[in-house]
């Protein structure tokens, strides 16, 4: 199993700062974002991992990443997105480091207190398909929401007016090899991009998705709020250690 991280982008909620970095490098608290999304996956026991980044500053990446040794890596990979396409466009970027086998992708803005041991060895045993991670939120609105009949997803509505639940599908996904195959038939929604909505929906369709709820607090950093939220809540409970 591999795991991919998506940073790439061009951070615009958030300039003036990302004006002269890509928005992954700033800091939550003491360390800067991508270490979260990075550590999250090495946690997990996954250690074959992608770089997806973008702008003007990727090469960034590289000068603080190298080939992760602080993360107890032998070897990163990296590829570059130009502009923005949305998620799954940035996604089928790794289609060539995956080779068929299955994937953990987490958008590099994404931090979590604890991990997602479990969920990965539940996505290693599970036969084919997705498996997605919710967590119970205040504002559901402003995410992608499931629909439920009973335990089972029946749909996934992004950023719906009159949430079905008060779950968010939040930025840690896991797919199979089929995943590919599916962007290459995606067509752009109204913002332009390739959602990953689309791509979560097609596994649902097909009866071949399965989810997790993340124990412990989440929070992404795409926004002035939620990136000192997120400063704030590294520095009094600390996330996401290396175990």
């Amino acid at each position: 199993m591999k795991g991919v991280v998506l940073a790439g982008g061009l951070g615009t909620r958030m300039y003036p700062l990302t004006k002269v970095t890509n928005k992954h490098l700033l800091p939550i608290y003491n360390k800067p974002m991508i270490f979260y999304p990075i550590r999250t996956l090495v946690n997990a026991g996954i250690d074959e991992i992608l770089i997806v980044t973008g702008g003007n500053n990727a090469g960034d990446f590289l000068r603080l990443l190298g080939n992760g040794k602080e993360f107890g890596l032998r070897h990163l990979n990296y590829t570059y997105q130009e502009g923005e396409g949305g998620i799954a466009a940035a996604l089928s970027l790794a289609e060539y480091f995956a080779d068929g086998d299955r994937i953990v992708v987490i958008l590099g803005d994404n931090i979590i207190e604890k991990n997602i041991c479990r969920a990965v060895e539940a996505f290693r045993d599970q036969k084919e398909g997705a498996r997605i991670m919710l967590k119970e939120v205040p504002d559901p609105h402003r995410f992608g929401v499931p629909a439920f009949e009973g335990d089972r997803i029946v749909r996934i509505d992004e950023k719906p007016s009159h949430p079905a639940s008060n779950y968010a599908v939040i930025g840690i996904y896991m797919y199979d090899g089929k995943v590919f195959d599916f962007i290459k038939t995606l067509k752009p929604s109204e913002r332009g991009e390739l959602e990953i909505t689309d791509v979560n929906n097609y596994y649902i369709r097909e009866g071949k998705i399965e989810w997790d709820v993340l124990d412990g607090w989440w929070t992404d950093a795409g926004t002035f709020d939620s990136l000192l939220y997120a400063c704030n809540m590294v520095k009094q409970t600390g996330a996401n250690k290396l175990v």
